[in-house]
């Protein structure tokens, strides 16, 4: 009986336990290689552009009105400085203001003034000192003024300097009457021209110089020329 080759099969070794990890790392490698692309080149760093902050605004300029150039915070400091006024002005708008206040003999302030005591308040707030009483206010002042020459300011006298008010504006004064009445502005009619004695044009210049305030508020009238006999 003829003879049947039977095929023979071998067993496949397996890798054994200390081989495995060196194969697992080749296979890795491998298909790192095989698979991944070419490294992708980084994105591009867009530098933004520089945001220019708007220049700084230079300092505004104005004239002073005395001459002197301001620049910067001191424009603000010139706008709402006051500026002085004439010493005239300020008396004027003081005796304006009080219009209405009843007249008070020997009163000097916002409760009640005279005549005299108005003007005296009128040009102190101006900077100007003036005697207490009309006759010496009229005599504190040795430039006399004509009435044709009258202006805003300037102190007129009348009944033989028993009473004094103020020019507030061409052919107007303002004063303080009389007991009963009030401060305020009236015309220069033909009867108080008939009554106008002098007046005078108060300023720090030609004021007398008295020694003392209380001197000055309390100053005698001005001593009048007695007629001698031979």
């Amino acid at each position: 009986m003829p003879r049947i080759a039977m095929p023979i099969t071998l067993p496949i070794p397996l890798p054994t336990p200390a081989l495995i990890p060196a194969l697992a790392a080749a296979v890795t490698i491998a298909g790192l290689a095989a698979a991944s692309p070419a490294a992708a080149a980084a994105p591009a760093t867009v530098a933004s552009p520089a945001v220019t902050s708007p220049a700084a605004a230079s300092p505004t300029v104005a004239p002073d009105p005395e001459g002197v150039t301001l620049t910067g915070a001191d424009v603000k400091r010139a706008r709402t400085r006051n500026v002085q006024l004439p010493a005239w002005k300020i008396a004027v708008r003081y005796a304006l203001d009080k219009q209405g206040t009843p007249y008070v003999w020997g009163g000097t302030s916002t409760s009640g003034y005279d005549c005299s005591g108005l003007m005296l308040r009128a040009y102190q707030a101006a900077g100007i000192e003036l005697p207490r009483v009309a006759a010496s206010q009229y005599g504190a002042f040795s430039r006399k003024i004509a009435w044709k020459d009258l202006r805003p300011g300037d102190l007129v006298f009348f009944h033989g300097l028993g009473h004094v008010g103020m020019i507030s504006r061409p052919g107007h004064m303002v004063h303080a009457p009389r007991t009963g009445d009030v401060v305020k502005e009236e015309r220069l009619d033909a009867g108080r021209r008939s009554s106008f004695v002098g007046a005078v044009r108060p300023d720090p210049k030609g004021v007398k110089r008295w020694a003392h305030i209380r001197e000055l508020r309390q100053a005698p009238p001005p001593a009048m020329p007695v007629a001698t006999t031979l």
